[in-house]
């Protein structure tokens, strides 16, 4: 009779690697590229223009009829002040579900846009960088610089909207929304720019420190949040 044949532990089925959810990694993306602007800026000193800078500000100057600067300043005007919490807050409501749904989450972005309020006014401080010389500014601007506190402002309301029309709506009018939403943050930034107050390097600061919080609030939040969602299609229809 043959020995029988030696039988070793059947290995099992290798675990999954668990990989990071969308909006983290998208978080730490834009994390580590506002550090590396921020990094850059200090390296530079912390208080002059990078190249880019001065040229897109030099450009600014050379160009501001009449027309175009009473528009910028109309548009930047709407994002400060009451109207990102308006605008917030009624994104939170329409994204809500039933009665107490609606004022919950009216809350909710009320708390993530003043909390976000509140990251950006302690980097700032922290950042201290300087604004561009004040005889260049054309409209009033206060604190320092970086990241541009209209920009996050405006990108932080804009990525709420976008939020809530992914709940409501679906097709033509939630791109609408989305588009229309960009639009405005990425114009009230671009007029920091115009109107001499920020430097460019301050406005994308302010972009991405409003995507890496708004990420990472949706890493949070998924799933948490009483909203309601938007009717499916159903399959064969046009």
């Amino acid at each position: 009779m043959s020995a029988p044949d030696a039988v070793g532990p059947v290995p099992g089925p290798r675990p999954a690697r668990r990989s990071w959810p969308g909006p983290l990694r998208a978080a730490v993306a834009c994390a580590a590229l506002f550090a590396a602007l921020v990094t850059t800026v200090l390296a530079a000193g912390g208080t002059g223009a990078l190249p880019g800078d001065q040229a897109l500000h030099a450009w600014a100057l050379a160009h501001r009829p009449d027309a175009v600067m009473a528009t910028a300043r109309a548009l930047t005007d709407s994002g400060t002040g009451i109207w990102p919490y308006l605008l917030a807050a009624l994104a939170g409501f329409l994204a809500g579900r039933g009665a107490r749904g609606r004022t919950a989450g009216a809350v909710a972005a009320l708390a993530v846009l003043l909390l976000g309020q509140g990251v950006r006014q302690a980097l700032m401080l922290a950042i201290a960088r300087p604004r561009p010389p004040h005889a260049d500014w054309a409209t009033h601007a206060s604190g320092f610089s970086m990241p541009s506190g209209h920009s996050t402002t405006s990108a932080l309301v804009a990525g709420l909207v976008c939020w809530a029309a992914a709940q409501g709506v679906r097709g033509i009018l939630c791109r609408c929304v989305w588009g229309l939403a960009v639009l405005w943050a990425a114009g009230v930034g671009l007029t920091r720019i115009y109107l001499g107050v920020h430097w460019p390097s301050d406005v994308v600061a302010g972009w991405l420190l409003a995507a890496a919080y708004l990420a990472a609030m949706v890493a949070v939040t998924r799933g948490r949040l009483p909203v309601r969602r938007p009717p499916r299609t159903p399959r064969g229809t046009g």
